[in-house]
């Protein structure tokens, strides 16, 4: 069996979901770490919790990463 490396996650990152909420919105803001993660919905501001396991399942895509994520030209400054 082989495993996989989890999905760095970090506080502010907003994500795309495979499903809809039932408001409509793909899109989920990152407000708690750890074993769950914690998002809030961007239309209705609804607040759940999902096992790491699980998001990493469901994330289609981000749509911007939080403050606290390395930067992505690998941290090299003009």
């Amino acid at each position: 069996m082989v495993l996989k490396e989890p999905v760095p996650f970090y506080m502010g990152d907003i994500v795309r979901l495979r499903k809809p909420h039932p408001c409509g919105s793909y899109e989920w803001e990152v407000v708690r770490l750890g074993a769950d993660i914690g998002l809030r919905c961007q239309t209705c501001q609804r607040r759940v919790l999902l096992p790491r396991r699980t998001l990493e399942r469901r994330l289609k895509a981000f749509v911007s990463r939080g403050s606290d994520a390395p930067a992505a030209d690998g941290g090299a400054t003009p």
